[in-house]
C-alpha cells in the first residue's frame, strides 16, 4: 500500500510556493503615487502610438477597440483597490505568466506619471 505522508508534504510546499511568489514579483513595482490623472490617463488609453489599451480592450467610449483583454468597465468591483489594479498594468505576469499585455511599468513602456495616469483613468471606469 502507498503512503500519502509524503505527497502531502509535497503539496503543502507547493501550495506555499504559489502563495509566495506573486507577492514577491509584485513587490517590483516601486512605491508610486498613484494619484493621476483621469483625462491624461485616458488620452494614453487611446493613443495607438503610446499606450494604445484601446487596441486589446474595449473601453467605453474608445472607437475601433479590441478584443484580445477583457473590457475595462466596472473596475472597482474587480479589482480590491487601485493598488491592486496598478500591480495587473505593472506586469500583468505576475497573476499570469503566459499574459499577451505588456507589462507597462516593468519594461518602462510608460512613464511614473503617464503609468500613474492610466492607472487613474482604468480605476474610474
Amino acid at each position: 500500500m502507498l503512503s500519502l505522508q509524503p505527497r502531502r508534504g509535497v503539496l503543502a510546499l507547493a501550495l506555499c510556493a504559489v502563495t509566495v511568489s506573486p507577492a514577491g514579483t509584485a513587490a517590483d513595482m516601486p512605491k508610486l503615487e498613484l494619484n493621476g490623472s483621469v483625462e491624461g490617463g485616458k488620452a494614453i488609453a487611446m493613443d495607438r502610438s503610446k499606450g494604445n489599451c484601446i487596441a486589446c480592450h474595449m473601453i467605453p467610449g474608445g472607437e475601433s477597440p479590441g478584443a484580445i483583454g477583457p473590457a475595462l468597465v466596472a473596475m472597482q468591483t474587480r479589482y480590491p483597490s487601485k493598488e491592486a489594479l496598478a500591480v495587473q498594468i505593472w506586469d500583468p505576469t505576475v497573476k499570469n505568466p503566459e499574459a499577451v499585455m505588456p507589462p507597462f511599468g516593468k519594461h518602462e513602456i510608460l512613464t511614473d506619471q503617464e503609468f500613474a495616469d492610466v492607472v487613474e483613468y482604468i480605476w474610474s471606469l
